[in-house]
């Protein structure tokens, strides 16, 4: 993943570049004075507050981290609109068989949030969708076997 792009919408783009300042300017120092407070207690081997300290400063530099990279390797998504499935897609699909027809929006892996309707390009259903166009037949391979969907739209 280290030179991997991520795909990220505008929105998506400037929440992990709050989040990235709120954890540099605000958490690390939180973080710090925690350190300080524990290292006052005593004896650091045996000292549960300092551990649990020191842990969280870990976390916290981790997603640091992993923030700078997403946000160094990340391409702004556009809305695509046009005939064929793209990385920022809204499209409709109806299963075979099945009246319901859902609406999901291909994003990057970042993004991807089932509940909210977002699919990530690398999920079995996001791949299959890509590169499709309107009216198209599709399947995927899921846990309980292949299953086939339509492409009612592209939006």
């Amino acid at each position: 993943m280290l030179d991997e792009k991520q795909y990220l919408t505008k929105e998506k783009f400037h929440e992990f570049t709050k989040e990235l300042e709120q954890l540099r300017m605000v958490k690390r120092k939180e973080v710090a004075e925690h350190l300080e407070y524990a290292k006052k207690l005593g004896d650091l081997s045996e000292n549960a507050e300092y551990q649990e300290a020191r842990e969280e400063q870990a976390e916290v530099e981790g997603r640091i981290s992993h923030l700078e990279q997403v946000l160094k390797s990340a391409l702004i998504l556009s809305e695509k609109h046009g005939d064929v499935t793209a990385i920022g897609s809204t499209v409709v699909i109806q299963k075979d068989g099945d009246s319901e027809k859902r609406t999901y929006k291909i994003v990057g892996s970042e993004e991807a949030d089932m509940a909210a309707g977002k699919v990530s390009n690398h999920s079995p259903i996001g791949a299959a969708l890509i590169g499709k166009k309107k009216g198209d037949s599709f399947s995927f391979k899921t846990p309980k076997g292949p299953v086939s969907y339509k492409l009612i739209s592209i939006e």
